[in-house]
């Protein structure tokens, strides 16, 4: 995704930008470590509300619930009892999106092939038809899932920290004025918006 066109871009498009460029360094968007979309949601559903070392504590006692596998199919969280999932610390709440997730991708509701070939606004509308997965769980998946270079999370609070020491503003920016920051970064908005994540560490 983040290829020399989208760096080059982004670096003639905003002096503001192109300064946080030249502190981060190299943009480490893998393209190559995607899982698919099923895990993505899953995984994202499973890290709610919690910091990360609890997160990945859960999720993967998650995945050990089934053996060797490298992760369950749909049909196996569906047929999981509630009490076996709550014995990996999931939540009553988070066992019913699991399953919710699993239900639709197992009916056709979702269709998790067809979100490959949609367009950026189809997909969080498709996706957030599941319980639990709202507009940034989508955009997430957009970005780390299916490699879309120009998605801007206005809702993302990374984002708007980034954007708000970076530009030296008094407050976290408005989802409207990050759109219009945003406008000169077109097409490759992904790739800003995770330029703004890592200058976090560095500031």
């Amino acid at each position: 995704m983040a290829d020399r066109a989208a760096v080059r871009h982004l670096n003639k498009s905003d002096p503001v930008l192109s300064t946080v460029i030249k502190e981060v360094g190299a943009c480490r968007l893998d393209p190559a470590q995607r899982p698919d979309v099923f895990h993505a949601l899953a995984r994202a559903i499973v890290y709610q509300q919690l910091n990360g070392t609890a997160a990945s504590s859960i999720f993967k006692k998650f995945r050990a619930l089934y053996g060797d596998r490298d992760f369950p199919f749909a049909e196996d969280i569906v047929k999981t009892p509630d009490k076996r999932l709550r014995s990996a610390g999931l939540s009553p709440q988070k066992s019913r999106y699991l399953k919710d997730l699993s239900s639709k991708v197992l009916d056709g509701t979702v269709d998790l092939k067809a979100v490959r070939s949609m367009d950026d606004e189809a997909v969080v509308e498709h996706l957030t038809q599941i319980t639990g997965v709202g507009r940034w769980t989508a955009e997430m998946v957009l970005i780390f899932t299916l490699g879309r270079p120009d998605v801007l999370p206005v809702g993302d609070f990374g984002l708007q920290k980034g954007v708000q020491l970076a530009y030296r503003m008094r407050q976290l920016p408005k989802p409207n004025r990050l759109q219009k920051l945003a406008e000169p970064w077109r097409p490759y908005r992904s790739v800003a918006t995770w330029y703004f994540w890592a200058s976090r560490d560095t500031r």
